[in-house]
């Protein structure tokens, strides 16, 4: 009994030891990487005197302090958190700091969920080292706020490739604040969804906790909760995610004969804070004021996308090269994952908004439902990572999986080389 005992509390002891290794290996590199974000966020808003940091960090402090910025911010997250810590500290200091804070809280998230999904398969690999797993995981959830698009590091040489972003596009536009200052809710709303990609069609269980029955009230709640954060912190990843979420919904109900009307309306109730505040949001966007001949979204294939980049094709490519190596060395996973399927659902969303839709009037040149299809990137990139760490846990063709672990490198060391040219003040596009 008292062996028993003794084995027991050393398992604990052992099982604390290696989830404390794990934690605080992770805690250093997200520190360093909170450290380097943070100084490039706070050069953007105007310490970077000696060089030309571009961003819109200087609009968004005005529109912080309740001040004219010029742009519209129907989004309050992101502002009223810098708010409060303005109180605290000068605007530029609060507005890198939210961002930060924002920004990190991502690659939190995503430790997390990579750890729940993957530490106890990949500790036989590891020979029970379940800190050494850790330590990897932690290394790739750092690493997908890295990534970038593929390109030649010293002359854009490609054929219609003007710039190394603009025109192609990345999962990580450091430029951009509100971007990544969504990033963290639309993380938590596509695995959120996933989750109930899979059980919505059984149809509410009745209680709040989970249940064998249905879907439990509590992960309606939580969807209902993550999108609307990310709603209000940047619309650009909801529309994307409720166009894809919709035609998934309409298709799987029409394919089971109305059949799940009613669990499809259950789930579809939880878009409704969504479409309230998406509708306030974008009233500015279709009704026109007197001051401004044009205002709505137009239809147009590339219309825009054109005047930044001659060879789309390629750009595609460019972006989303590992993605796009996974999906056709792991096809089969295409039909049997479905939140693998959803993140490439996503992507094709947001490249149909980026490819067919524009605003018009002023707003047309900046080219905003491109925001949809780089939240479409990310998710790509997330949907295929999985995938290729599933890949190779279970050890399937050694060579291909090499092949694709060497194209993710491609892609983040483009991607840390991108960082440290803008980093110096180099520009974005």
């Amino acid at each position: 009994m008292n062996k028993s005992r003794e084995s027991k509390r050393a398992a604990w002891r052992w099982k604390w030891k290696e989830e404390y290794t794990d934690a605080l290996l992770f805690a250093i590199i997200w520190l360093g990487f909170s450290v380097v974000t943070l100084m490039l966020f706070y050069r953007q808003a105007g310490a970077g005197a000696d060089k030309m940091y571009e961003s819109d960090m200087k609009a968004y402090m005005l529109e912080m302090q309740g001040l004219d910025s010029g742009y519209s911010f129907p989004y309050p997250v992101f502002f009223k958190l810098s708010a409060l810590i303005h109180l605290f500290v000068s605007p530029e200091w609060a507005v890198s700091l939210a961002t930060m804070l924002l920004n990190s809280f991502g690659v939190l998230l995503m430790k997390l969920q990579l750890n729940r999904m993957f530490v106890t398969a990949w500790e036989q690999r590891a020979g029970g080292k379940k800190w050494l797993v850790g330590l990897g995981l932690s290394l790739l959830a750092v690493s997908l706020f890295l990534i970038s698009m593929v390109y030649p590091p010293y002359r854009i040489t490609l054929p219609g490739i003007r710039h190394r972003y603009t025109g192609v596009f990345t999962a990580n536009p450091f430029h951009n604040a509100t971007y990544m200052a969504a990033r963290p809710f639309a993380i938590l709303s596509f695995f959120q969804f996933g989750k109930l990609l899979d059980e919505y069609e059984k149809g509410y269980s009745g209680s709040w906790k989970e249940s064998e029955r249905g879907v439990a009230l509590r992960d309606y709640v939580l969807f209902a909760l993550y999108l609307l954060l990310a709603t209000m912190t940047k619309p650009s990843f909801t529309t994307v995610l409720v166009g894809a979420a919709g035609l998934l919904m309409v298709y799987r109900m029409v394919k089971n004969k109305f059949r799940t009307f009613v669990p499809t309306v259950q789930l579809g109730v939880c878009f409704i804070p969504t479409f309230l505040d998406l509708l306030y949001q974008y009233k500015g966007v279709f009704v026109p004021t007197g001051e401004e001949a044009e205002r709505g979204i137009g239809f147009g294939v590339g219309k825009v996308w054109a005047h930044y980049c001659d060879n789309i094709p390629l750009a595609i490519c460019l972006a989303i090269g590992f993605p796009l190596l996974v999906l056709l060395l792991n096809y089969k996973e295409w039909m049997k994952n479905t939140l693998y399927r959803f993140s490439w659902q996503i992507y094709l969303c947001g490249f149909a908004y980026a490819l067919l839709l524009y605003e018009k009037g002023f707003r047309k040149v900046d080219f905003n439902f491109s925001w949809g299809y780089m939240y479409g990137i990310f998710f790509a990139f997330v949907g295929a990572l999985l995938v290729l760490l599933k890949a190779t846990v279970k050890k399937e063709k050694p060579l291909l999986l090499t092949l694709q672990w060497l194209a993710y490198l491609a892609h983040l060391v483009c991607g840390l080389l991108y960082f440290v040219h803008i980093f110096q003040g180099g520009a974005y596009y």
